[in-house]
């Protein structure tokens, strides 16, 4: 992969994190439910520093960070699209942002198919592995939400 190529992908990447931070914030302002906007805002914390960190790589990628990848419960693939209300249960905050990074982990693995470069599909793979570690924090955040234990 050139370095024009290479840039291009990056910004696409990089747009993606500030859509994403733009659209949790966005959420965090609307929720009533005091627990839901700090799910959000939290998110969208974590989107900045997706975003900080791709533009570090950007800017030298010799400095990519590894991420390993969890186990993927799969819960995000069983959730129907959740529609965005200002009056959302925590639950179906969670299913909806664990939509969104089940997304990201699609986009990152998919740029990551889309080049023969080694060092720059690592880069990508180890994107979805970032992702994927936030989809899997949300699919355990659901699940004890959702399915608490009753004894």
């Amino acid at each position: 992969m050139d370095q024009l190529e290479f840039e291009r992908l990056m910004a696409i990447a990089i747009r993606r994190e500030v859509e994403a931070h733009e659209f949790y914030r966005a959420v965090a302002g609307r929720v009533k439910n005091v627990s839901v906007r700090r799910i959000f805002e939290d998110l969208a914390e974590q989107e900045m520093q997706h975003h900080d960190l791709l533009e570090k790589f950007r800017l030298d990628p010799s400095g990519a960070v590894k991420f390993t990848a969890p186990p993927d419960f799969k819960v995000a693939q069983t959730i129907d699209d959740v529609p965005l209300s200002v009056d959302m249960k925590p639950a179906d905050a969670v299913a909806l942002a664990m939509k969104k990074e089940q997304q990201a982990v699609v986009f990152y693995t998919n740029l990551s198919e889309m080049t023969d470069d080694i060092g720059v599909r690592d880069v990508f793979v180890n994107l979805a592995h970032m992702e994927k570690q936030h989809q899997h924090a949300l699919e355990s955040l659901f699940v004890d939400i959702g399915y608490p234990e009753a004894f």
